[in-house]
């Protein structure tokens, strides 16, 4: 077990299984994508630990609430790091965490949507520290996103030995 994945044991959480997406969901790209010394991460959204979607579902903060919404975008950062992990083996193989994108399925005029993701790039800089850990960030309020999902991150990685 590495590092990274000792760390997430100590913070007690868990990464969840392989997305199971609902019936007739078909998706026709890969999760993680690695080229070169990069590996771009797909729009996560909450995984629960056997892999399905987790809600809440809807809107923030009309049918979420900021508090519900961050704990979704902890989640999707975890259902990110798993996908990492699956791809390149070793989630310490991360030399530094470059970008970190979140959409926030918000309500007309919602302007939290940072505040939303913050958990997000919490649980990155207090996996990998600040010299890895640290990147830059968009956090947008869109009219909707797949499966409901209060929030979707995406990101990019450059990876070492």
């Amino acid at each position: 077990m590495g590092r990274v994945e000792e760390h997430l044991r100590q913070l007690g959480l868990e990464l969840p299984a392989p997305t199971k997406l609902p019936p007739g969901v078909e998706i026709s790209f890969e999760w993680v994508r690695v080229s070169g010394s990069r590996a771009f991460i797909a729009g996560h959204g909450a995984l629960a630990a056997g892999g399905s979607p987790l809600g809440p579902f809807g809107r923030v903060p009309s049918e979420v609430s900021l508090e519900d919404a961050q704990a979704s975008a902890r989640s999707a950062t975890l259902a990110m790091l798993a996908s990492l992990q699956r791809a390149i083996g070793d989630l310490d193989h991360v030399a530094a965490w470059l970008t970190v994108s979140g959409h926030v399925n918000a309500d007309p005029g919602y302007a939290q949507t940072t505040l939303v993701v913050n958990p997000a790039s919490e649980l990155i800089l207090d996996l990998y520290g600040p010299d890895a850990g640290q990147h830059a960030r968009t956090a947008i309020g869109v009219a909707a996103l797949p499966l409901n999902l209060p929030v979707i991150l995406s990101a990019e990685v450059e990876l070492g030995a």
